[in-house]
């Protein structure tokens, strides 16, 4: 059962935004201060990468832990209302994932993702830059 009315919920879920994110903003905030410079979003690359840094090839996924089923993660629950439609979402969203990297890598992009959780680490961030910097052709 939910805590929250239909309506309720219906607003809240409409204020998820799928760019722009917090953990985007604060991966995109660590690479600038790292003199890595990027593209956002760009749409000629399969699954719309968050992050494209096209000098080392590299696509950079930021993902949600709740949305994309973080393994092991605590924040990737299932809903305990209309478990079945969650399920499939998230079945959904994790397979569309797996194509995109793999579509991603078949046109020669390294993928690199960093989950909503590693956001808030330092250490977490200073491997994803490094392993940026790892990828030059």
């Amino acid at each position: 059962m939910d805590i929250v009315d239909k309506a309720t919920r219906s607003r809240m879920m409409a204020g998820i935004r799928g760019t722009n994110t917090k953990p985007e903003r604060v991966v995109r905030s660590w690479l600038h201060r790292q003199g890595l410079r990027f593209r956002l979003h760009k749409a000629g690359l399969p699954g719309h990468p968050d992050v494209v840094l096209a000098r080392y090839r590299v696509a950079i996924f930021v993902h949600g832990c709740f949305w994309h089923r973080h393994p092991g993660c605590r924040d990737a629950t299932t809903p305990a209302s209309n478990a079945a439609f969650w399920q499939e979402k998230f079945r959904k969203n994790v397979e569309r994932d797996r194509k995109k990297t793999a579509e991603l890598r078949r046109l020669g992009w390294k993928v690199l993702t960093i989950w909503e959780c590693q956001t808030t680490s330092e250490k977490q961030l200073a491997r994803l830059a490094a392993r940026v910097r790892s990828s030059s052709l």
